[in-house]
């Protein structure tokens, strides 16, 4: 396909001739809505709130056009040049390494395409990203929006009285509560006050299993409302909803498209480390909107920003059960990886996993690195033979996960991979070698939240062993202790 510039309008062009490419084209003209014109509410569907390429949609080049000449769909340009340097208007690429350049079919000339973005289809000096100008679609509204019966606790309800405020005034505001709060039921009101406004809503995540496990729970509080959960492969792609649940690199796909977003676990990776993310959750947003930010961690600039009045913020600094938060426990233990060379561990380390065997207390042991669990692992297993190690790349990661939350393995080795988004409701935790540069003060933080989750079993014991202790750990301790601090001191703990 070929763009050529035809009384002034932009054309795509399936003929052979000269063209015109997007890049040398100062501007895309944006014809005027015509009223009187008859679109297909198929294509309104699909590209309402959206920046999606040609090969995304399923409509005939002919049919998208006419819809541009009247005003319906819009084009812009996929790669803009800030003086000689291209950026990528769909995740934000400046980066010089992450461009290539190819003999492009389309337009006839040596192109210049994102890398960065490749796996969301490739975007280049001739692409345009389509939108769409017209209404949007229409919804139905129920009486009544919100289904859940639950209450919240005193933290919960403060923090939801925050998040209703800061969506009903489009302001930002993060929401600082410590693992195990309940987070999810502290959007409710929010969620319930925006689509009540008939705002466009999306909570938005960098993993797969916190959509997957986040979807059912908002369609069952929200029954008659539309819910679009979107991740790779997902069958709701193309759906229109007021209400979106999605991976952060889904966001790349959207265009001033949400009234309110809702940013979950701002704090883990992927987000933190790729701007292309952070850059998709600005430009999805619509130019006056709510950003309400979740973590139980933020980082060392957001807590300075919080602690100097720079920046909107709630924290549930206690769990629903009202008990303290388990303070991990600091243990020396000599040159551990040493002893692993040796297919030994620190006497230490043996003698608190072997009091937990003993006890039949199941048990997260956290590892740096790969390498070093798999190593430990024939030395523990002397132990019991059921224990199991995981990581990211495990095949059968998920279903370790199950056999422990089945009671079926009595200590699970891991790495990182379960600092987050795992519930087990009766464990102890311990990490090894946790002065490691990995374990920084947001991952210890996590780790140690791991413990004391259930309302039935509050109280776990975590464990830092070490071989030196590191800023990131003294920083953990000190916020978990900060926590329970302000929770006794606002009535919100027992003890």
């Amino acid at each position: 396909m070929r763009f050529i510039i035809m009384g002034g309008v932009l054309i795509p062009n399936n003929t052979s001739g000269d063209s015109l490419p997007i890049t040398k084209i100062p501007t895309i003209p944006q014809p005027a809505l015509n009223p009187d014109f008859s679109y297909n509410p198929e294509i309104q569907q699909l590209l309402t709130g959206k920046q999606l390429l040609f090969d995304d949609i399923p409509f005939t080049l002919d049919e998208i056009q006419t819809h541009y000449l009247n005003g319906y769909v819009t084009y812009r340009k996929g790669i803009v040049y800030k003086g000689k340097q291209p950026n990528c208007a769909r995740c934000g690429n400046k980066d010089p390494q992450q461009f290539a350049s190819f003999p492009c079919s389309r337009c006839g000339e040596i192109c210049l395409y994102c890398r960065h973005c490749l796996m969301m289809g490739r975007i280049s000096t001739c692409t345009p990203l389509l939108g769409w100008n017209g209404p949007v679609p229409d919804t139905v509204y129920p009486t009544k929006i919100l289904e859940w019966k639950g209450t919240l606790s005193e933290g919960q309800l403060v923090a939801s009285n925050h998040v209703v405020e800061a969506i009903r005034q489009n302001q930002e505001h993060l929401v600082w509560a410590v693992c195990g709060a309940g987070k999810t039921e502290v959007l409710f009101a929010g969620i319930e006050a925006a689509l009540t406004s008939k705002k466009r809503i999306c909570i938005a995540t960098p993993r797969t299993d916190v959509v997957l496990e986040l979807t059912p729970r908002l369609k069952a509080a929200f029954p008659a409302i539309t819910v679009a959960s979107l991740y790779g492969g997902s069958e709701d792609r193309h759906l229109y909803a007021p209400l979106t649940i999605a991976t952060t690199h889904q966001l790349l796909r959207f265009y001033q498209a949400f009234d309110t977003i809702i940013l979950d676990e701002v704090d883990a990776f992927p987000y933190t480390v790729e701007e292309s993310l952070q850059h998709a959750a600005v430009h999805a947003r619509k130019p006056t909107a709510a950003m309400i930010y979740l973590t139980a961690t933020p980082n060392e600039k957001w807590q300075r920003e919080c602690r100097s009045g720079k920046r909107a913020y709630t924290t549930i600094p206690a769990r629903f059960h009202r008990h303290p938060l388990p303070v991990p426990e600091f243990v020396w233990c000599g040159n551990w990886q040493k002893k692993l060379q040796k297919n030994k561990l620190p006497q230490d380390v043996i003698r608190w996993i072997h009091n937990r065997i003993k006890t039949n207390k199941q048990t997260l042991i956290f590892f740096p690195h790969i390498p070093l669990m798999e190593k430990a692992l024939p030395t523990l297993r002397q132990f019991d033979p059921t224990i199991q190690a995981v990581h990211a790349e495990d095949p059968e990661r998920k279903n370790k996960v199950q056999k422990m939350r089945k009671k079926d393995i009595p200590l699970l080795l891991t790495t990182t991979i379960l600092e987050r988004g795992v519930t087990f409701p009766n464990i102890d935790v311990a990490v090894i070698g946790a002065e490691d540069p990995i374990f920084t003060e947001s991952a210890l933080v996590q780790i140690a939240g791991r413990a004391g989750r259930s309302k039935d079993h509050p109280d776990g014991v975590v464990t830092f062993f070490h071989y030196g202790k590191t800023d990131e750990m003294i920083k953990a301790r000190r916020q978990i202790v900060s926590m329970n601090s302000e929770g006794i001191k606002r009535g919100l703990l027992d003890k």
